[in-house]
């Protein structure tokens, strides 16, 4: 198909790290090593949440869903970017392209929610804790996790529709390692203001409201812990939403630089910089979090090891 503006696309060359041609290999095998210990940490939240009884509760509950989602984000991403550090011309199909942003957009959001609903779950064992058990109970659990996914659901498909509706001519290099939404945003032929309203609502609806949620929740928790006469027991219920309040630090620090900054002053090579701390090496750190700073999760290991040991 032919227009004014050239031939329309059928795909996309991904120009990803091509300034740094000397880099590449090294990128690579670090790429490579980080995310085999992101499917390995969690890959052992989810089996160690599974597997032993202590850990069947509403937060470890959230906290496998989180981790089996981190696993499906970051395989979004990594095993083609690690094929394309191996490639002299990587290109995308725009049909692999779609599906990519689709579920980068899909996977994002259920984890913004998924961390919301840990907060929640916080919330009511420090705020609320004689309703506990009323609050949190299997159907609400459920509920919760049922609403993430489907808030991923609408917010891909809102993003994708959105963007793939454009129409793409000439141009087809995206200054990016993947197929993100601003960098295939800015090569459409037509006005993008469509695209970016659609992108902003999303974000205002599906990633700033659960923020302000987190935010209100835990303003709700540090007056409870405030409001505790010792400061033992303030410590004790300050270390039970340690481990959650890092991880949200994290999450929505690394999106926030990532989406949140403005174009001025940006560069395409600090931009891929930062995609590929918060798609790459922060979902490394959850299962770290979880393991070193939690005696549950680590008396699970360690009791799950000992059984093995005994088996054999």
């Amino acid at each position: 198909m032919e227009s004014a503006n050239g031939t329309a696309v059928t795909e996309f060359v991904l120009l990803g790290f091509s300034g740094f041609r000397s880099l590449q290999r090294p990128l690579f095998w670090g790429v490579l090593c980080i995310y085999l210990v992101t499917l390995l940490g969690n890959s052992l939240i989810i089996v160690l949440t599974m597997a032993d009884s202590a850990l069947h509760s509403p937060m470890y509950f959230f906290l496998r869903h989180f981790s089996l989602v981190e696993i499906l984000y970051t395989t979004t991403i990594v095993p083609r970017m690690l094929a394309d550090l191996l490639s002299t011309h990587p290109t995308i199909p725009l049909a692999s392209c779609f599906t990519q942003l689709y579920f980068l957009s899909f996977f994002g959001v259920t984890e913004c929610c998924l961390l919301t609903a840990m907060a929640y779950d916080r919330y009511a064992a420090i705020c609320r804790p004689l309703h506990y058990t009323t609050l949190m109970n299997n159907g609400a659990c459920n509920g919760m996790v049922g609403a993430s996914y489907l808030m991923g659901v609408i917010t891909g498909t809102t993003h994708s529709i959105c963007i793939f509706t454009l129409s793409f001519y000439g141009a087809n290099k995206i200054h990016h390692y993947m197929c993100d939404i601003m960098p295939v945003l800015r090569l459409a032929t037509e006005s993008t203001f469509r695209g970016e309203v659609g992108n902003l609502t999303v974000t205002i609806s599906f990633v700033l409201t659960p923020f302000l949620l987190i935010m209100f929740s835990y303003a709700c928790i540090l007056a409870t812990i405030l409001g505790v006469s010792t400061s033992l027991g303030r410590r004790k219920l300050f270390s039970t939403c340690s481990s959650h309040l890092f991880v949200v630090i994290l999450f929505f620090g690394t999106a926030t630089v990532a989406y949140l900054r403005p174009d001025a002053g940006s560069s395409p090579d600090t931009d891929q910089i930062i995609g590929i701390f918060y798609t790459v090496v922060t979902p490394m750190f959850n299962p770290f979090v979880y393991t070193l700073r939690n005696k549950e999760v680590t008396g699970a290991m360690k009791r799950l090891m000992n059984s093995y040991l005994w088996s054999l």
